[in-house]
């Protein structure tokens, strides 16, 4: 693991409480469309699920969540939100294979280095069953940096991030902007990602 990806993982493990027990809406018209995409019973990966507001979402939606996290932390704080077991695992260690119909990203794939993120984007890409949906989001920029929190970001722009994609061999990709803010309470221009594994 990277310097800036410890320095990450400490502002979660340090922050866990705080960040997981703040009144976070979960993003309803985007969840909304993506769950209108999968079949009732769908099993779906939330992935770098924070403290579980968008799983519990997804949970109550029907769906078959596996929420995890690259936090201890963090997970334990999720687990008290959706009554269930989250599982602790970075991205660089994802091995799952044609496990999931669907994976929901919510400002998370935003901390993999930028040197890891064509491998974190393989390993997601074989989670999936064919057919399978990836929905994610990134913070718009032109080159990694760190929030006046420590965070580490990739920062990619849309062409680079669908250079990534289409390296990773992800099919009908497609990034939309939008602005709104985050943890920092700074304006941010989001990239919301759609893609999927190809049959």
């Amino acid at each position: 693991m990277t310097t800036s990806s410890n320095d990450t993982m400490a502002f979660y493990r340090d922050n866990a409480e705080t960040y997981a027990m703040r009144d976070r809406k979960p993003p309803a018209d985007r969840l909304a469309t993506f769950i209108a995409r999968l079949s009732p019973g769908a099993a779906v990966l939330d992935l770098g699920c924070g403290g579980g507001h968008d799983s519990l979402h997804l949970i109550e939606a029907g769906l078959d969540v596996t929420a995890c996290d690259g936090s201890e932390q963090m997970a334990r704080a999720a687990e008290q939100r959706i009554g269930r077991k989250v599982e602790v695992v970075t991205f660089q260690h994802i091995e799952w294979s044609e496990r999931f119909d669907a994976i929901w990203a919510e400002a998370s794939l935003l901390h993999v280095p930028r040197a890891e993120l064509p491998d974190v984007l393989v390993r997601l890409h074989r989670a999936l069953r064919p057919g399978g949906l990836l929905q994610a989001s990134f913070k718009a920029g032109e080159r990694e940096g760190h929030d006046r929190f420590g965070r580490y970001f990739n920062y990619p722009s849309p062409a680079w991030l669908r250079t990534c994609l289409e390296w990773a061999d992800w099919s009908d990709i497609r990034i939309d902007q939008a602005d709104g803010g985050g943890y920092d309470n700074e304006p941010t221009r989001w990239l919301h990602v759609g893609a999927v594994r190809a049959r």
